[in-house]
């Protein structure tokens, strides 16, 4: 027999979620920033490799999706991008009293109750479904693949800009980003930039070695290419730490002065920070870690002027920018850069205002803000908006179809 007096169910005070636990890029770093803050809170993603994991997963409760049994996920997770949607909606209802989702694509897709005070924050706007072109151009080389996922881009992009509808607040990691979610989603989002872990990099004291340094996964909207024909032609000595599919190609089209380290403990890439020259950042980013981080090590950085670079790097004072997508500009950035004497302690500032103490204010505000405005809908001193209240609950797959 059921016991009488049943107890009711342990609901999260936060529940956090995020795309894939597949690359230890500088999303995931945010959600282990997060899980420094929040250990107790259960972490929802469609699937995770567990090779390679840093150390906030490794402790934490993560719930995967069926997508986790599915073959070749840790190397194959690009192809199965159109069942991301259902792996997420899978998971049900999820209680929860606030939920924070981390998403640069469907973890956005996944549900809470009426009840639940959600905040999605926004690395992009999924970036195949709203930058397609430039997505297909370096990621998906076969024409079959570029024709199928135009093809299912009507149903996807609805989908997308609906599951982004349903969130109390979105807030965005830059204002690029803010402006496209703008442009895609037609929300006003709230910038708060991206927690860096400072303390992790020492102000270097020791003259800078005979290197630059990239340090990215090697994609190609990375634009890790223009560092490489760049440092070719200069034969200066460039080191790029990373992995990731675009390898090989860089490889082929390297010259001696171009080294690959592919992927190293964070020990290895902060000793390889402390010696550069300076970080080359060669691509638009969304925001861009590594460039905060190697400023915190009052290293400069060379770096594309447009996207999330020019929100955290300082022309002449903590880098140089080159305003050309190639790379003779990038070259003429480095030059110029060899003639600048840096300031370490005046970078290492510059990199403070990005601080995890900032993030965490910044977050904790906003959550405790959507947590407030919920309680007064929940209580009916609010009307409840009505698109959000049409959204929640709405999310059937059968709506791919």
């Amino acid at each position: 027999m059921r016991p009488f007096h049943q107890p009711k169910p342990v609901i999260p005070e936060l529940a956090l979620a995020h795309d894939y636990l597949i690359q230890m890029g500088g999303a995931e770093r945010v959600v282990a920033s997060m899980l420094r803050r929040h250990e107790e809170a259960p972490v929802y993603t469609s699937a995770v490799r567990r090779e390679g994991l840093l150390p906030e997963f490794e402790r934490a409760e993560l719930r995967t999706s069926w997508m986790q049994q599915l073959p070749g996920i840790s190397t194959n997770f690009k192809q199965y991008y159109a069942l991301y949607p259902h792996a997420f909606h899978s998971f049900g209802v999820v209680p929860a009293r606030a939920a924070w989702v981390s998403a640069s694509a469907f973890a956005k897709c996944i549900r809470f109750g009426p009840r639940t005070a959600t905040v999605l924050y926004c690395h992009s706007p999924t970036r195949f479904l709203w930058d397609t072109e430039t997505y297909l151009s370096t990621e998906i080389a076969s024409p079959l693949g570029r024709q199928l996922v135009r093809a299912t881009l009507p149903a996807l992009r609805r989908f997308d800009r609906m599951a982004a509808a349903r969130f109390d607040a979105v807030v965005a990691n830059s204002q690029t980003v803010r402006r496209r979610i703008r442009v895609n989603y037609g929300i006003d989002a709230e910038v708060i930039h991206p927690p860096v872990d400072l303390s992790r990099f020492a102000l270097a004291t020791e003259p800078a070695g005979d290197y630059y340094l990239v340090l990215s996964r090697l994609v190609g909207y990375k634009a890790i290419d223009r560092a490489v024909h760049a440092f070719t032609a200069l034969n200066k000595r460039l080191v790029v730490v990373g992995e990731g599919p675009d390898g090989a190609r860089l490889r082929r089209m390297a010259g001696p002065t171009v080294e690959f380290l592919g992927k190293i403990s964070d020990a290895e890439v902060n000793r390889w920070v402390a010696g550069c020259r300076a970080l080359v950042f060669p691509g638009e980013e969304d925001f861009g870690i590594a460039p905060v981080e190697v400023q915190a090590a009052g290293r400069p950085v060379v770096a594309f002027a447009k996207g999330g670079a020019l929100e955290t790097v300082v022309e002449g004072e903590s880098g140089c920018f080159f305003d050309q997508p190639d790379a003779e500009s990038l070259a003429e950035a480095v030059r110029r850069c060899e003639t600048i004497s840096w300031n370490p302690e005046r970078i290492r500032r510059n990199a403070e205002r990005f601080s995890e103490d900032e993030f965490h204010r910044q977050t904790t505000r906003v959550i405790a803000e959507v947590v407030a405005r919920k309680a007064e809908v929940t209580l009916g001193r609010l009307p409840l908006p009505a698109l959000r209240a049409a959204a929640v609950g709405t999310y059937r797959p059968r709506d791919l179809a």
